[in-house]
Formats: C-alpha cells, sequence, structure tokens
C-alpha cells in the first residue's frame, strides 16, 4: 500500500510564532485555586486578590499584616494610637468559621490494619511476653526478629490502649484454669 502524501514531509519549526504569549493568555483566565472553602464561598471574581482578602478581614502580606515594632529593632517611635490605613471587614463571618474550624479537635484517622492486629493478639495468646519464641512460631510469615515483634506489640498498645487491656485481662482467667 502506498503512504500517505503528506507523512513523509519534515515537519518545520515555526520561529514567528509567539508561543508565550499563547501560554500567558491561557493561564490568566484561570481563577486562583483556594484550599479553604470558606474562602471559596465568599470569593468573588470581579475583584483582586487584594480587595477578596481584605473584605474578609485576611492578610495578602504577613508583614504588612504584622508589622515589626521599632522597639524590637533597638528605635523608640512614638505613635498615637492609630493604625494608619485600617481596612473595613465586610465578610466577618469567613475568619469566624475558620477559627471555628481551627478550634475543633483533630480527629484520630490513623489505624492499625486488620492483619496486624490478629497477627499481635495471636502472639500474645500462645506466648505471653516471649518474644523469642514469638520469632520461632510458624505464623512468622515475614521472619520478624523478637525486637520487630516488641516493636509491633507496642504500636498495637498505643493505639489501642483499652482494648489491650481488656485483652490481657480475659487471658489472665484461661491461664489460672490450665494451673
Amino acid at each position: 500500500m502506498p503512504k500517505a502524501k503528506g507523512k513523509s514531509r519534515r515537519h518545520k519549526y515555526s520561529y514567528n510564532l509567539n508561543r508565550k504569549r499563547l501560554y500567558r493568555s491561557a493561564r490568566r483566565r484561570a481563577a486562583p485555586r483556594i484550599a479553604c472553602s470558606h474562602i471559596r464561598h465568599a470569593w468573588d471574581p470581579h475583584k483582586s486578590v487584594a480587595q477578596n482578602l481584605a473584605e474578609m478581614g485576611l492578610a495578602e502580606d504577613p508583614n504588612k499584616a504584622v508589622p515589626i515594632s521599632k522597639k524590637l529593632l533597638g528605635m523608640e517611635v512614638e505613635s498615637d494610637g492609630q493604625q494608619p490605613g485600617k481596612k473595613i471587614v465586610r465578610k466577618p463571618y469567613v475568619v469566624n468559621e475558620m477559627e471555628l474550624e481551627a478550634s475543633l479537635p483533630e480527629k484520630k484517622s490513623n489505624t492499625l490494619s486488620r492483619d496486624l492486629i490478629d497477627y499481635v493478639r495471636y502472639m500474645i495468646q500462645n506466648h505471653g511476653e516471649n518474644y523469642k519464641e514469638m520469632a520461632r512460631d510458624e505464623k512468622n510469615y515475614y521472619q520478624d526478629t523478637p525486637k520487630q515483634i516488641k516493636r509491633k506489640i507496642n504500636v498495637y498498645k498505643n493505639f489501642y490502649p483499652e482494648e489491650y487491656k481488656n485483652f490481657i485481662a480475659s487471658l489472665k482467667p484461661e491461664k489460672m484454669e490450665v494451673q
């Protein structure tokens, strides 16, 4: 089958085309990415970033928001008590919602896998505190050393202290029955 006519021709680079201008114009139209939902909902796309942040009571530049006092620099300066350029906050609810969200306690989202919990419980149930015996156990598939097993048990203790205490308490009556 014959080749298509235009495919064998070498493509030439166009030196006269301004690619920066094309890239800049496409980037300029994109709205700023805002991570906080409170700010995103109060954002006015027709205003500048500085105007939007000033209306919400937020600072665009932290160095201008909290200036370094002249006393710290070693110079004494008298002031009338008025702050020059005090902005009017039109959307104070944004800062209030952000403060409320920040004051909430952080929820623990990290947990241990079910396999690790079962492994640790099995080892404690069968071997107690004997880590060398645990290392020789046939269920030690990953060939953990005694120190690695001890570390895994300590992680389980730290993550689930109540569950660990209950588990240890449930093991004690079993041992008394055996003796």
